[in-house]
């Protein structure tokens, strides 16, 4: 069973998905690929997963960094997870590249380089918005690309992190 949830957030709604247990997927209201995880028909619910995620997004919208996540189980392929689990080590306020996340990449299977293209298409395609911080990855020159949640949303999002560019 699947259950979701609402939160409005200063830059709109929130869409929240959970298995009752973790949060499997949270989308701005919109967005590209908005509940790309969701299968059959989910109930609304509240849930402690749903409470604590918005704790966190509360938190995390006043400015700060939130020193704890809700259980996150998003789902997608195991080049996706991977990619994924890096992103979930991008420090706040700091930002990083589709090409750095490339080479973390071919380090970790000990190839000589992995397409920037690739962990594009993993990125944009992460379930979990925010919590898992897509936004934070940028273009090589610092340039704003490529956020499901759209430009504008990616710009709020590092400018209430106060993260430099490039």
């Amino acid at each position: 069973m699947e259950y979701i949830s609402t939160y409005q957030s200063p830059l709109g709604g929130i869409t929240m998905a959970s298995d009752g247990e973790n949060l499997t997927g949270l989308w701005f209201d919109g967005q590209k690929y908005f509940g790309s995880t969701l299968t059959g028909h989910p109930q609304r619910a509240e849930l402690s997963v749903f409470a604590r995620t918005g704790e966190w997004l509360s938190v995390y919208f006043k400015g700060e960094n939130p020193d704890f996540l809700p259980p996150l189980a998003p789902k997608g392929s195991p080049f996706r997870q991977e990619v994924w689990g890096i992103l979930r080590k991008i420090p706040y306020g700091r930002t990083t590249t589709y090409g750095e996340i490339a080479g973390i990449l071919a380090r970790q299977r000990g190839i000589p380089s992995m397409s920037a293209q690739a962990v594009g298409g993993a990125v944009g395609h992460n379930p979990i918005s925010i919590l898992i911080p897509c936004h934070r990855v940028v273009g090589t020159d610092g340039s704003l690309t490529g956020y499901a949640g759209g430009l504008l949303k990616k710009s709020a999002l590092l400018a209430l992190e106060k993260a430099s560019l490039g």
